[in-house]
């Protein structure tokens, strides 16, 4: 049996007029966070693509006065800015008035889709050289620190080990796309409530079945 809290809304978030909009440094951010969404909360990702907005890079200030201007024009818009984690030492966002800022904690946002079986069933191929490179070139899935130190851009880039072994390199959104529901970070699980909060979309209970132990031949 599974329970969950009631579901606390945004603040304006039941208003026809009150327009939400999703920041992102680019379109790589969207495209993995979209996935995300359609494997976790399904409402949710047929929702999100009126509200992206590519700031093109790291640019808060940039999604603030887009938001201001957009509240001028509306009145009740109400957006969150989601940036990467890789800029050391970074500035805290300014306030902005109905802009929420959320920061992931690892380096990139690819930081999270470094999940072995995942990346495999992206590749599509049966390769033991695959899952040695992983074992060897990524942190242990427990390191949390190592984990948001590395350079996931850098591993799953058109010039980084993976694509030298593949010949190609493996699309984050692809991976997104392939990943499991418990393979998800808490950290994007917490994104995807902030944006189903934002958005008006509730979350539905999850069921975990338990297969019942197998019976040996002859037991009652």
């Amino acid at each position: 049996m599974s329970m969950r809290a009631p579901r606390r809304q945004a603040p304006g978030a039941d208003r026809p007029d009150a327009r939400f909009f999703v920041y992102v440094e680019g379109p790589r951010d969207r495209d993995v966070i979209e996935a995300w969404a359609r494997r976790a909360v399904p409402a949710l990702g047929r929702v999100l693509a009126p509200a992206w907005l590519i700031l093109g890079g790291r640019q808060p200030a940039r999604a603030a006065q887009h938001l201001a201007r957009e509240r001028e024009a509306l009145g009740a818009a109400r957006g969150l800015c989601v940036l990467d984690g890789d800029v050391a030492p970074a500035p805290a966002p300014e306030a902005a008035d109905g802009l929420a800022f959320f920061t992931w904690r690892r380096r990139h946002i690819e930081s999270y889709l470094l999940v072995p079986d995942a990346i495999e069933r992206a590749a599509r191929v049966r390769d033991t050289r695959l899952r040695r490179l992983l074992d060897e070139e990524l942190p242990d899935p427990g390191d949390e620190r190592a984990l948001a130190s590395f350079d996931a851009k850098g591993f799953l880039g058109r010039k980084g080990p993976l694509a030298r072994l593949l010949g190609r390199p493996l699309a984050p959104g692809g991976i997104a796309r392939g990943m499991r529901f418990e393979e998800l970070h808490a950290e994007v699980h917490a994104l995807l409530e902030a944006l189903a909060v934002g958005l008006g979309v509730d979350r539905p209970e999850v069921a975990v079945y338990v297969r019942p132990p197998t019976r040996a031949a002859g037991e009652v």
